[in-house]
């Protein structure tokens, strides 16, 4: 329990208590002037309903000042729960969109990879067929010139000379 309620229960029980203790002075018939004219009725027990009423309407104003406070709680959480959803349900797009721009990046890089290689693979074919050629110039270059050797070698000729006899 919270120290004010208890303080005012501890108010309203000393009231209580008060007017128990001297409920023949509440009771006794006085002379009240009511400002416009005078009326005969125990002072107490004006007292005692004027304390009731106001104790009433302050029950009452506390129970709307809950009650205000109540729903707007439930109208800001309501709200609060709304703008969660809003945020869960972007943050989706968001990764669904970013799943998607992945995944054709993904593609993108495929694709160039695929065409990457398709083009070293030509350009190996290029480079083989280039080294056959060069290879094979040079293999007919030798043969040439071994075949130039024999012939000098069986004429005894000088190498850039006239043949020899």
């Amino acid at each position: 329990m919270r120290v004010r309620t208890l303080f005012l229960f501890l108010v309203l029980a000393a009231t209580v208590a008060f007017a128990m203790l001297n409920w023949s002075a509440f009771t006794a018939p006085t002379t009240l002037s009511l400002g416009f004219g005078v009326v005969q009725a125990p002072l107490g027990m004006v007292m005692l309903g004027v304390v009731l009423v106001l104790g009433a309407m302050f029950l009452a104003y506390l129970i709307y000042i809950q009650g205000a406070a109540l729903f707007e709680a439930r109208r800001h959480n309501k709200e609060l729960q709304a703008q969660r959803d809003l945020v869960d349900k972007t943050e989706a797009s968001r990764f669904t969109e970013l799943h998607n721009f992945l995944n054709g990046e993904l593609r993108t890089m495929a694709q160039m990879n695929a065409d990457t290689r398709v083009q070293i693979l030509a350009r190996v074919e290029q480079l083989e067929q280039r080294t056959r050629l060069a290879l094979e110039e040079t293999g007919n270059s030798v043969c040439s010139t071994i075949g130039e050797l024999e012939d000098r070698i069986e004429h005894h000729r000088p190498l850039n000379g006239p043949p020899a006899h």
